[in-house]
């Protein structure tokens, strides 16, 4: 269990003690004060509707009446503060069907659910794929994220970082799940928008048409305002767009899925730039009663070194991918370098294999295993042919009659500075080199566009350049002007600036309304609690993450055309089932302590449960020692192991994966359900009395009793 105590929990488990402890001597007081116990375990247990609140405060507000009895006022007082200090966590628990704390048992988050910056409820989605319901599976991801086409095929995965499947053997394949529901949605023409909310004659602008902003217009647009986004290139889409290639991201699907927000009446504004064709006094003239900075982080860091500037041909990654986006399809040079380790230094490393580059070398300062790079990103450009140069440090550009002809660099060694875990390169004396080549891009980092922004003289900045906004509610020092995305958090990915859109879609919501801004970061909300598939113990351990079929290698080097190609139906429903519902288990370990200590048996192998130090897992243990006594079942705070009879078996599953089934036996007199064979030895060897066998047939209680008092009838004296 958690270390941190949820507010709702506490106040529940309080008020239980004191009711236990006869405190309320006065019947009516104590009547009121179980009807409040009952409305928080509608809190705690995600039961709760709209109206618990202020009847729980009614309810507190009745029990401070009785003067008379101190443990009532006291009873009264405590619930009032903890409404009065906490309510936002109650309100939360009411909202979002979670508890963040995880002390709530039955609202425990998953893993992949806490660790998506757009908060999607991946267990609720995955298991709708799985059971081929790939629209409603697209319904519930757009609650969250407008862009499930596109985040399936290039989101960083942080969901599947958390994966507990990661801990029997591979992660879900939560990313590709998305992408096929998407696609498959769309082909069967169900991929549509929910319905707006009426018309609230509000206007709010948007500032960049990437997926921070038009996340935020999307949002914004279903709760009813008119949206007008601004954007200075002449396509939406941002560095979505623009500065992820081709052959990850296929301009089609971002076309489709902004081609949504058109729908909902969102306006767009091209060729647009801040601080030029408009600015925040414009805007405001125009009648905006919002703005949203979300401008992204378009510009590059410089590598700083000699010679830098005296070549045309040392190019930034950034304005490179936008080129070749928008059509420029010129060699960069025939001997390429890419200094930087990141997705973009890959980006245009493979960009320019592409382009024509018969040679691409990624330098980079640190090692493999430093890189931030995907790992499967690194490892496709590798069989694409790129050469990776680690622990490289540039030193200069050197050139020859205007023309640059390589890169000066220096080998390096990782060292600790000042106690802390990351590793930095210091340059090996004596190591200089020179990496041949004709074109240099540099792809170390990017930033902000400040000078676009002048005219915002209220704006607060961080040290890093970036605006500073409020981590909850996006407000900036400016009434009215919020910001989101690489402006506010420095480069990021497509999903963070996602997470970042829907909230300040929800934070200039309240501030239109007038509601108050919340104190907590918000807690990712539980769509929905679908009903498990039910999959034998044999095929989830044998079921394997499947690898992606990609282009032929060759075609890879020379085209455009996407690389990865997607996974069939039957493998995507077959992936799905791989799921381990940890939205519905607390991963407690109580099963297992119980089995193991209490019963003796020790049947389940559920080495993954313990997170400080995982051991084997293996579901199908289970059944060769497996009694089914129930014991785990009966234990199990929030039922994530059921067993029941079904037909002529007795079934052990946990979330769905079945552990045991055995055939239950019957009594020979009546009929009755006896249980499984293994569970009758079991009790036959610490009980008497217990199923007997009487005259070679095995009897239930009652008829064992009514045959052994005719018995003894029967042979009695008169």
């Amino acid at each position: 269990m958690p270390d941190i105590k949820c507010p709702v929990n506490q106040t529940l488990s309080n008020l239980r003690e004191t009711i236990e402890s006869g405190r309320l001597s006065n019947p009516r007081s104590r009547r009121i004060a179980e009807e409040i116990l009952d409305l928080l375990t509608d809190v705690a247990w995600g039961r709760a509707g709209g109206d618990h609140l202020s009847a729980i405060t009614a309810l507190a507000d009745e029990l401070a009446y009785d003067t008379a009895t101190p443990g009532a006022m006291a009873a009264a007082k405590s619930l009032r503060d903890a409404l009065s200090e906490h309510r936002e966590v109650f309100q939360s628990h009411i909202d979002t069907h979670n508890c963040a704390t995880g002390d709530c048992v039955r609202l425990v988050p998953a893993p992949c659910h806490m660790a998506c910056p757009a908060g999607i409820d991946v267990p609720t989605y995955v298991n709708l794929v799985g059971q081929g319901r790939d629209a409603e599976a697209i319904e519930v991801i757009r609650r969250d994220n407008p862009f499930p086409w596109v985040c399936g095929l290039v989101c960083t995965r942080p969901c599947e970082f958390m994966c507990v499947r990661g801990r029997v053997d591979k992660p879900i394949s939560i990313k590709f799940l998305k992408a096929f529901a998407a696609e498959r949605a769309l082909s069967d023409r169900r991929y549509r928008n929910p319905e707006k909310e009426p018309d609230k004659n509000r206007r709010v602008a948007v500032v960049g048409a990437g997926p921070g902003g038009m996340t935020a217009a999307y949002y914004l647009a279903l709760k009813g305002y008119a949206v007008t986004v601004c954007e200075a290139l002449p396509v939406a889409g941002g560095m979505m767009m623009l500065g992820i290639p081709r052959y990850r991201l296929p301009r089609e699907v971002i076309d489709r899925e902004v081609a949504m927000l058109e729908e909902l009446g969102v306006a767009f504004r091209f060729n647009t730039r801040y601080g030029g064709d408009t600015t925040l006094a414009g805007l405001k003239a125009e009648g905006f009663d919002a703005i949203f900075l979300a401008i992204g982080a378009h510009h590059s860091f410089k590598l700083n070194i000699p010679g830098e500037a005296a070549f045309p041909q040392v190019v930034e990654a950034v304005e490179l991918l936008r080129r070749v986006a928008l059509g420029d399809r010129r060699i960069p040079g025939k001997h390429a370098v890419v200094v930087g380790g990141g997705n973009v230094a890959i980006d245009a490393a493979r960009t320019c294999l592409r382009l024509g580059s018969e040679e691409v070398t990624i330098a980079y300062r640190r090692t493999r295993a430093e890189m931030p790079a995907d790992i499967e990103e690194v490892e496709q450009a590798e069989e694409e042919g790129i050469h990776m140069s680690f622990l490289t440090i540039p030193k200069a550009v050197v050139g020859k009659d205007g023309r640059l002809t390589g890169l000066e660099c220096i080998r390096a060694t990782l060292v600790k500075k000042d106690d802390g875990e990351r590793l930095f390169p210091v340059p090996v004396e004596g190591s200089d080199f020179l990496i041949e080549a004709d074109a240099v891009i540099s792809a170390i980092g990017q930033r902000i566009d400040l000078e676009c922004l002048s005219d915002l003289k209220g704006l607060t900045w961080t040290r890093r350049q970036t605006i500073q906004a409020n981590t909850v509610s996006m407000e900036t020092s400016i009434p009215g002007v919020f910001a989101g995305g690489d402006a506010v958090t420095g480069p990021a990915t497509v999903v963070e600036a996602i997470g970042a859109g829907k909230r300040a879609a929800e934070a200039i919501d309240r501030f239109l309304s007038g509601i108050p801004q919340p104190k907590m970061p918000p807690v990712p909300v539980r769509r929905s609690r679908v009903e498990w598939l039910e999959v034998p113990a044999s095929t989830k351990m044998t079921l394997r993450r499947p690898e992606m079929p990609l282009l032929n290698l060759e075609r890879r080097r020379t085209t455009f055309q996407q690389v990865e190609l997607g996974y069939t139906e039957n493998v995507v429903r077959e992936e799905a089932r791989r799921c381990l519902r940890c939205d519905i288990c607390l991963r407690c370990g109580k099963c297992v302590e119980v089995c193991r200590d209490m019963m003796g048996i020790d049947a389940l192998a559920f080495g993954f449960l313990d997170f400080d130090a995982p051991g084997a897992t293996d579901f199908r243990v289970t059944a060769e020692r497996c009694i089914l006594c129930g014991a785990c079942a009966a234990n199990c705070p929030n039922h994530a192991i059921r067993i029941v009879d079904r037909g002529d078996e007795r079934l052990l599953s946990y979330c769905g994966t079945i552990l045991n089934r055995q055939k239950l036996e019957h009594c020979d007199a009546c009929g009755a359900v006896l249980g499984p064979q293994r569970y009758l030895e079991f009790l036959q060897k610490r009980t008497q009395g217990v199923s007997p066998v009487v005259a070679k047939r095995r009897l239930c209680q009652a008829c064992a009793r009514r045959q052994t008092a005719r018995v003894h009838t029967e042979h009695s004296p008169l």
